[in-house]
C-alpha cells in the first residue's frame, strides 16, 4: 500500500488545490484536474498522460479488491487525450488514448479501455474484458456499437480551462526537477 504521497505535476498541467490526490501520482503536461476530483493511488502508482480532462467528482483509483492479497505493485496507466466527465468512476488499470467516460459511468478494475472508446452516461463495466478500439457503450443495457472515427480531442475546452481556471481556483505547482 502507498504510504507516502508523491505527486509529480508536469509543467503546463492545471491541477486545482481543491482536488484530492493521494499516493504516488504522475500527471502529464496540459492535463486539467478540476476541483473535487479524486485520484487515489492506494495499491500502487497512477500515471496520467498528457492532455487529459478530469472533471468534478470524478474518481480514479488504484486499489486492491477486498479479500485479495497484493502480489506486486500494480501501476494504473492512463494515456493521452482522455475525458473523465462529472461523477464518473474508474478503477481500470489501463486506459489508452482518446477515451471518454461520461457522467456517472463506472469502469471496473478488470476492464481495459483501448483507444477511442466512449462509455456512456450511467453505464457500468465490471466484467473482465478488453474493450475494442472505437467502441461506444450506451444505454441501460450497455449496448455497443463501433464508430468509424475516434472521439475528437478536447483541445478547445482544455485551452479555455487553462486560461480561466487560474482566475477562480488556486493551483498546485508543477514539479520541476532540482526544485522542491
Amino acid at each position: 500500500m502507498a504510504s507516502k504521497d508523491s505527486v509529480k505535476i508536469a509543467p503546463g498541467a492545471m491541477v486545482c488545490n481543491e482536488c484530492e490526490l493521494r499516493g504516488d501520482i504522475t500527471i502529464g503536461s496540459m492535463t486539467v484536474i478540476h476541483p473535487r476530483a479524486s485520484i487515489i493511488a492506494e495499491a500502487g502508482p497512477i500515471i496520467i498522460g498528457e492532455n487529459n480532462l478530469i472533471e468534478e467528482q470524478s474518481v480514479i483509483i488504484n486499489r486492491i479488491p477486498k479479500g485479495e492479497q497484493p502480489t506486486s505493485t500494480p501501476v494504473l496507466i492512463i494515456g493521452a487525450n482522455n475525458v473523465f466527465e462529472v461523477d464518473c468512476h474508474s478503477e481500470a488499470m489501463k486506459i489508452g488514448d482518446n477515451n471518454i467516460l461520461e457522467s456517472k459511468s463506472f469502469v471496473g478494475r478488470e476492464v481495459e479501455l483501448t483507444n477511442g472508446c466512449i462509455v456512456g452516461a450511467g453505464c457500468k463495466l465490471t466484467c473482465p474484458e478488453v474493450v475494442p478500439e472505437n467502441t461506444v457503450i450506451f444505454g441501460q443495457q450497455c449496448t455497443r456499437r463501433q464508430q468509424m472515427d475516434k472521439p475528437p480531442p478536447q483541445t478547445l475546452q482544455l485551452d479555455f480551462l487553462t486560461r480561466v481556471l487560474p482566475n477562480y481556483h488556486h493551483l498546485k505547482k508543477p514539479f520541476v526537477k532540482g526544485k522542491q
